[in-house]
């Protein structure tokens, strides 16, 4: 098992970054919150999973410890594979999962994109023993690393498009949200793109 890859990052697209690791490239997929924290041409360190196929090897990529094991705890319940685990990890951060399980909040869960009423109920049943109490409380429980206020709209609508919408729908989201970052940036800080991202996802729901 890879535990973790540690090197500068070579370079980052919507979905995966590439890590130099002893000469060699190694690519990780990861969420648009942890690539919110990655820079080309600097240090990284991301915890690992591995993810074994017949006719593949995925290296999924995470920002601490606790989202990897939440990621792999995910992939305990039925009908849950590493791509949907990534998506529930796109729009929630591990607190708000365990609270969203422990407090059984089916809209929480149905705000991932491919998770509908009934597989949320299911979800809910099967995880409740499995991801534990919440540890916290607070935006501190659910903070996820920041972007630079410059290009958070080509980073939320990258990463909309990787979790599933069409263009046109990513082009609405981001608009929707525009003012939320704007209130950020007046108030000297950086919009935060898994933040901006939830609220995006939230708008497009409403919308179907």
């Amino acid at each position: 098992m890879i535990a973790f890859v540690q090197g500068p990052v070579a370079a980052l697209a919507p979905g995966s970054a590439v890590v130099e690791v002893g000469g060699v490239g190694i690519v990780v997929q990861c969420t648009p919150g942890t690539l919110a924290g990655l820079r080309q041409g600097e240090p990284s360190r991301l915890a690992t999973s591995l993810v074994v196929r017949e006719d593949s090897l995925t290296l999924y990529g995470f920002a601490d410890e606790d989202e990897r094991q939440v990621f792999e705890l995910l992939q305990s319940a039925s009908g849950v594979g590493p791509r949907l685990a990534q998506a529930m990890l796109a729009v929630h951060t591990p607190e708000a999962l365990r609270r969203a399980v422990a407090a059984g909040d089916e809209k929480a869960l149905t705000a991932v994109p491919g998770i509908g009423k009934k597989g949320a109920q299911k979800l809910l049943l099967e995880l409740k023993d499995r991801l534990g109490e919440p540890r916290g409380s607070g935006a501190a429980a659910t903070t996820r690393p920041t972007a630079a206020a410059a290009g958070w709209q080509d980073q939320l609508h990258a990463a909309l498009v990787g979790l599933g919408y069409v263009p046109r729908e990513a082009d609405e989201a981001v608009a929707a949200v525009a003012p939320q970052a704007e209130a950020a940036a007046a108030e000297g800080a950086a919009p935060a793109v898994s933040q901006l991202l939830r609220a995006a996802l939230q708008t497009l729901n409403r919308t179907r």
